[in-house]
């Protein structure tokens, strides 16, 4: 296998991250002082420079104005976007639009790709209702929210947490229970659900770690009140709900992963930079003279390398075999990705001390908000058992 990045990767992620420096990490101090809403208009003509530039929608199918990236290139552009929070959504594939799209373009019928594919990939936003309070995320096949035939029109009542990006999406795609008398995996199916349809609710942002975040940041607490949709609005078929949402995880782990690591590059170079101004003692003497703090940038860098090819080897192998037979290199790097992040971002908030504490750096706000990488799309113990189940039915084969 062969890493070395294409004539147009390089150009394309050159290119971004001179857009990112330059138009984008500037609006991080006012985003992390008061949120998406106090930055959403510099960013939607910072969004219009970066499509004139033609970098836009990176890893969206050409056909509805997107680049068509493929899974490694797209990869390299997450982990250069990765960088700054804002980075995804001023280049058009934040989650969870990008996995919406996709999902939308595997399995929506022809009219369905014209009336949404279009607009999200344009940059409006859509989000994907599955996680429920009282139900596990890991194992969907208990939800509660039901969707219910009447006509010709589904009545969906219930209630949906977790919801990122509801506030001001245009389209929900939302998984509920059509059939509960069926199979595990037949019970749920996909229902698109626009926004504005009487029955559906908004009720509040829920705080992560004592923030309430609003716009595409905001985890929202929703609620269907016999909320009426067409019967056409169904995605896909009948009871397809779980094998759909089970494809777009393989591909979104992918960008997930490249995306931490995207942040632990930016976390490594704060800490480098603090280490190396911070004044601790006479003569001059820097944190980065401490051979601790050298351990640390030494140990980081590795932990990157190592955990950047491994994801990098993930997609290829995606794209050479498919995600089923690629679906152990995706479990493993789903959680030693998560690790290395939450590692790196900890030592990056130790060496600024103080500092790492408050919003005056994305630190925080890295740690705060990822740190649910070990958790979303199925917690790191889940998926370490299914791993371990598989290397022991191999008699300890990895491959």
């Amino acid at each position: 296998m062969d890493f070395t990045p294409s004539a147009r990767s390089v150009d394309v992620t050159t290119r971004m991250r001179e857009m990112l420096d330059q138009d984008v990490i500037p609006l991080e101090p006012e985003f992390l002082a008061k949120g998406f809403g106090a930055v959403e208009k510099p960013l939607d003509a910072v969004r219009r420079k970066i499509k004139a530039a033609g970098l836009f929608a990176p890893n969206h199918p050409v056909e509805y104005g997107g680049m068509g990236l493929g899974l490694v290139d797209h990869g390299l552009v997450s982990e250069v976007l990765g960088r700054s929070p804002l980075g995804h959504y001023a280049f058009g594939c934040n989650a969870p639009d990008a996995g919406n799209i996709e999902t939308l373009h595997l399995f929506g019928n022809e009219r369905q790709k014209a009336e949404w594919l279009p607009r999200i990939v344009a940059g409006e936003r859509s989000c994907f209702v599955m996680t429920e309070r009282d139900n596990s995320g890991a194992n969907p096949i208990f939800l509660q929210t039901s969707a219910v035939r009447d006509g010709d029109e589904w009545v969906l009542n219930g209630s949906k947490w977790f919801i990122t990006g509801a506030e001001g999406a245009i389209v929900n795609l939302v998984m509920a229970t059509t059939n509960p008398e069926a199979g595990a995996h037949g019970r749920q199916s996909i229902i698109i659900v626009p926004a504005g349809t009487p029955g559906y609710i908004i009720e509040k942002a829920t705080p992560i770690m004592g923030h309430a975040n609003d716009g595409v940041f905001g985890h929202c607490e929703v609620r269907f009140d016999n909320c009426r949709v067409p019967y056409e609005n169904l995605l896909g078929r009948e009871g397809e709900g779980f094998r759909m949402a089970q494809a777009r995880l393989g591909p979104g782990r992918i960008h997930h992963c490249m995306r931490w690591l995207g942040i632990c590059n930016r976390s490594l170079e704060l800490m480098t930079q603090r280490a190396s101004t911070r004044v601790i003692g006479e003569p001059d003497r820097r944190l980065a003279d401490s051979d601790i703090i050298r351990t640390w940038i030494a140990e980081c860098a590795a932990e990157i390398r190592a955990a950047r090819l491994m994801t990098l080897y993930t997609a290829w192998r995606i794209e050479q075999v498919g995600a089923k037979e690629a679906r152990n290199d995706i479990s493993m790097i789903k959680y030693h990705v998560a690790d290395v992040l939450m590692k790196v971002v900890d030592r990056a908030i130790q060496v600024h001390g103080s500092m790492g504490m408050t919003e005056y750096t994305p630190l925080s706000f890295f740690y705060r908000e990822d740190r649910g990488s070990r958790i979303y799309d199925g917690p790191d113990e889940v998926h370490k058992l299914t791993v371990a189940r598989r290397i022991v039915e191999r008699g300890g084969r990895v491959d």
